[in-house]
């Protein structure tokens, strides 16, 4: 099955554009949880954050900023916004296309909410040092 997202991009299926860039695209969610819901999305395909490349990425990320001004500038007036990019099924990621949530928030109770949950909690030293050696390893690849 083909991504949805692609076709998009390819402008296979029709959908709410609102601005793009040289690298990505940003256009109103069809099941928004607010108004001026926006993604914002890379025009190739990356599965996710972690494997999109450093150039999409800026434009990505560019692009976001310019879509969240313009929203909290128009008649909108959001209260605030929170960003959301999901990883992976766990994590609530439905579509695989990489992809930036823009959400504006109009009231503490509205739109998205963010629960926080600590099941699964370690020793935070141990963390660090295991994530500080995975850092130093990683750098020898950049």
């Amino acid at each position: 099955m083909e991504c949805i997202f692609c076709k998009i991009v390819n402008k296979e299926i029709p959908a709410k554009i609102i601005a793009e860039n040289k690298g990505a695209i940003a256009f109103l969610d069809v099941n928004p949880v607010s108004d001026g819901h926006t993604i914002i999305i890379p025009k190739k395909h990356f599965m996710n954050l972690s494997q999109c490349s450093d150039e999409y990425l800026a434009d990505v990320i560019n692009l976001t900023k310019i879509v969240s001004k313009n929203i909290q500038d128009s008649f909108l007036k959001p209260w605030g916004i929170n960003y959301l990019s999901n990883e992976g099924n766990i994590a609530g990621q439905e579509i695989m296309h990489f992809h930036i949530h823009v959400i504006p928030k109009y009231g503490k109770d509205e739109g998205f909410k963010i629960g926080i949950g600590n099941k699964y909690l370690g020793n935070i030293d141990k963390i660090y040092n295991e994530l500080k050696e995975a850092n130093l390893s990683n750098k020898k690849t950049l």
